[in-house]
């Protein structure tokens, strides 16, 4: 692998950004938070992320832009989450991540069950000691702590992420399980042999090299200690001499805030060169499920399994994105919203359209599963 070059931490830098970007909004939610932004940060953080997309398209994309995205990998995904997370949880919820889908079962119980699964899978006990990478706001770490009475820490490079995670917990009554820290993943900060288990829900994409963050976790992980994680690849069917299998990789890495996906066996060596052993691994978008992963996305209706399932997924269909850009884009003209927020949700809807196009043409998956064990000696 060749060395990756990491960014210089500074975090008095990120806590200052987000005090004035968010200021209050950490304490509501919807298109309330949307709303409460210091206007000129927005733009700041707009203009720094969409610098990495604007006038690069698929068919114009080199090898040196893609290394420019890496080279800037932290600062790339944490102005990603400080423009996307109110608009992740307004549409989707606490957890920032795709599911399977049981016949009869509702999205949130869906959701619950895929962390339920992973945990298990990954034999969680209680009083352990987890690092989740990646935590977002809290929601999955939140799940598992009730699911498997773990104690967790969640890592995240985004302060308002951290700050809404911490807040969550404390109104759950799980703050004595869960405590939030800031810091890159690609250099994490705790001493060796700190945890006995790490998970990674769908967050390890936004690393520029899997090798250099599975390391980080086997370095902090404990001798027999276990990972686990739901990985987002291009499948090995994608060919990226292909024009449409490019525009579909690069709409979900625009905006989904991911530097350099790869395929499945890309991250099968990058597990193992990281020293693990590999104890099992499955793409499970291949599962033979009634209602594909994606299927919120796709805006089927039909596939809802309750009324509530169904004010949910119209969100997410292409009527129901309409209408909330077109409500976000008018508070923008009356300078009531943010400039930039009506880009970033259109980015997030034509990102939507490209995981669509991905699951259904197999090019894509957000739910590799990989389980692997640091040695003992």
């Amino acid at each position: 692998m060749a060395p990756i070059a990491l960014e210089s931490e500074d975090h008095s830098r990120d806590a200052a950004f987000n005090k004035v970007m968010h200021g209050k909004s950490v304490n509501s939610k919807g298109f309330r938070s949307m709303l409460n932004k210091d206007h000129d940060a927005h733009k700041a953080a707009t203009e720094e992320y969409f610098k990495h997309w604007d006038n690069k398209s698929a068919g114009t994309e080199t090898v040196e832009v893609r290394e420019a995205r890496q080279a800037e990998y932290a600062t790339l995904t944490r102005h990603y989450y400080n423009l996307a997370t109110d608009l992740y949880e307004y549409g989707w919820g606490g957890s920032f991540h795709f599911c399977r889908f049981a016949y009869g079962e509702g999205f949130h119980q869906a959701i619950a069950r895929h962390e339920h699964y992973l945990a298990h899978t990954m034999g969680l006990r209680q009083g352990m000691k987890v690092l989740d990478v990646g935590c977002g706001v809290g929601g999955p770490a939140r799940e598992i702590a009730k699911f498997a009475d773990v104690n967790i820490v969640g890592l995240n490079n985004n302060d308002y992420q951290i700050e809404r995670a911490g807040r969550y917990a404390a109104q759950e009554g799980l703050s004595d399980h869960l405590s939030f820290t800031k810091g890159d993943f690609m250099q994490m900060s705790f001493p060796a042999e700190t945890f006995d288990a790490v998970y990674a829900i769908e967050a390890t994409v936004h690393a520029p090299s899997l090798e250099g963050v599975y390391s980080q976790i086997f370095r902090v992980l404990k001798p027999g200690g276990v990972f686990g994680v739901y990985e987002w690849f291009m499948t090995d069917r994608y060919d990226n001499d292909n024009p449409h299998h490019r525009e579909v990789r690069l709409g979900i890495e625009q905006g989904d805030g991911i530097s350099n996906m790869v395929r499945v066996s890309e991250g099968l060596e990058a597990i193992k060169a990281a020293g693990f052993e590999l104890e099992m691994h499955e793409d499970l978008a291949d599962r033979t499920d009634t209602r594909p992963w994606y299927y919120p996305l796709d805006g089927d209706l039909r596939m809802a399994s309750s009324l509530g399932d169904v004010l949910t997924i119209a969100r997410m269909t292409r009527i129901g994105r309409f209408l909330a850009h077109s409500a976000v884009g008018g508070l923008e003209r009356v300078g009531i919203a943010p400039k930039g927020t009506r880009r970033t949700a259109d980015s997030l809807a034509y990102a939507a359209d490209c995981l669509v196009a991905g699951g259904k043409e197999k090019l894509f998956t957000p739910m590799y599963l990989m389980v692997a064990r640091k040695p003992k000696a």
